[in-house]
């Protein structure tokens, strides 16, 4: 057993027990950090425009506090790309983490000097509890991947802007940067198949022990390695023991991954934002992510079918209730105030409080991590129609085609009902594709990372979306076809319906 190996275990005992403590003061936490939160903050400009210094109460928070989504709070992050200080936190954040928008473009999220141990911590502490419930840290002593974004950062207003992987880069503890890969040159390559290339010429021969990823990249990453070398995963990397990932769902990915891996290996879910790392998996037996509840976040749940109430129902944590659908609503000490992330979680334990992630409150695809909302798309069909005027389209949706049956590269799959279809169909498709990799900046990183390939279009034939609904017992005015799925469970309803 090695130094690493050794040392961790009685830090994990201590991390665990600091874990328990507040465990079973959930509610009261919450409470702590609310009045923190409200009172370091009462002498910026946002808590002085809300009235901070008259907030005692939860009910007082609700009433001056609205919810809000990033177009909401854009006002108060130009001040700070003004230059200005003490807007939504006092000082200036440490970083903005840079994110793809909806109708603002280019979001910029503050993580401050109070909020980076929130990132950075959390993430250290669930390999700590995972260490801590099975006994395993040997994995410590070997090599670790982080497959992440460029640690490269640029500067807007001063402070240094990135993604959120990027700038986690920079915070990656000292005892782990020795077997830590690939290393930071390589890291730095933007270009995605230049970059995995050179990962794997790094890595093949090290003994990896720890692979983390998003599950679509780090697929990518087994399938070079195995056209390489002839060889399951496990006999590549015969140490490799722990798998670490977030950020999409993992279940279209789950058997292809461990069929390339060749075995079964144990595996932690984490659940990171750039708003805040909310939650990870604490143990291999439970279902779901423990909630972290004393990092600096006050959360607030409002039922789904609340959501767009002119006045939705909000909820402190200790009023939440198992399997019940909320999205999540975050407070915190990166400036982050009644701040909606998108987000719907359920509840499958409050003893103690562990989600799911069930989905997004609207509509989207991130079956790859491209969060793309319905309005991208509106938008991209839209340009294409504009540019091929001749086209009439009746009706469409777009799933994700995570294994294409003819094999090659994941994609988008486009299905629509023309009425008149596109004089040049391929040229409409490169239009359509173009302009949503300029709206979605994850989805250009997918398309020109060769982690996507472009969308196809599957015309559909007349009346396919009616026979559709129809089919489904869902045919009338009040009942409408999704534009986005994350699943394929409507696309492959669409392409079964009887050829006319």
């Amino acid at each position: 057993m090695g130094i690493r190996s050794l040392l961790s275990r009685p830090l994990a005992q201590y991390i665990v027990q600091q874990q328990q403590e507040w465990i079973v003061r959930s509610e009261e936490v919450q409470k702590i950090w609310r009045r923190t939160l409200v009172k370091k903050a009462a002498g910026t400009r946002f808590g002085k425009d809300h009235y901070f210094k008259d907030i005692h109460t939860y009910e007082d928070f609700k009433q001056a506090v609205p919810v809000r989504d990033y177009e909401d709070l854009k006002p108060y992050v130009e001040y700070i790309l003004a230059e200005e200080s003490d807007v939504l936190w006092p000082g200036k954040p440490l970083y903005f983490a840079k994110t793809s928008g909806t109708t603002s473009g280019t979001k910029y999220i503050p993580i401050t000097h109070d909020s980076i141990s929130n990132h950075i911590d959390s993430a250290r502490n669930a390999l700590l509890t995972y260490i801590h419930e099975t006994g395993k840290s040997e994995f410590l002593d070997k090599k670790l991947i982080f497959l992440s974004g460029s640690p490269v950062l640029d500067k807007k207003a001063g402070i240094h802007t990135g993604r959120l992987s990027g700038i986690s880069n920079h915070h990656v503890p000292g005892y782990l940067r020795t077997n830590q890969m690939p290393s930071y040159e390589t890291n730095c390559i933007e270009d995605w198949e230049t970059k995995l290339d050179r990962i794997i010429d790094e890595t093949i021969d090290q003994p990896m022990s720890l692979i983390s990823g998003i599950p679509p990249w780090v697929q990518m990453y087994f399938d070079r390695i195995m056209e390489r070398t002839g060889k399951k995963i496990k006999d590549v990397f015969p140490d490799f023991s722990l798998f670490v990932y977030g950020g999409v769902n993992f279940e279209p990915y789950r058997a292809k991954l461990f069929d390339s891996i060749g075995k079964k290996i144990d595996s932690i879910e984490l659940y990171p934002a750039s708003e805040g790392f909310l939650a990870y998996q604490d143990s291999q037996d439970e279902e779901g992510l423990l909630l972290l509840l004393d990092t600096g976040i006050f959360f607030e749940f409002i039922p789904v079918e609340n959501y767009f109430d002119q006045n939705p129902k909000r909820l402190s944590i200790g009023e939440v209730e198992t399997g019940k659908n909320y999205a999540v609503v975050i407070n915190s000490n990166a400036g982050l105030w009644g701040y909606s992330i998108g987000d719907t979680v359920k509840f499958v334990s409050t003893q103690p409080y562990r989600v799911i992630v069930s989905g997004r409150i609207k509509h989207f695809i991130s079956a790859f991590g491209e969060h793309v909302i319905g309005e991208e798309v509106e938008k991209a069909l839209q340009y294409a129609m504009e540019r091929h005027p001749e086209t009439g389209v009746v009706e469409f949706t777009v799933a994700p085609m995570v294994t294409p049956p003819e094999g090659g590269l994941p994609y988008h799959e486009w299905l629509i009902e023309f009425a008149t279809p596109p004089q040049n169909p391929e040229a409409f498709a490169q239009d359509l594709d173009r302009r949503l990799t300029e709206l979605n900046v994850y989805y250009d990183d997918l398309i020109t990372g060769s982690i996507l390939r472009r969308l196809v279009i599957t015309p559909l034939p007349k009346n396919a979306f009616i026979d559709h609904m129809r089919s489904q017992g869902k045919l009338g005015g009040q009942n409408k076809v999704p534009r986005l799925s994350n699943d394929r469970q409507i696309a492959d309803s669409l392409r079964s319906l009887p050829k006319k």
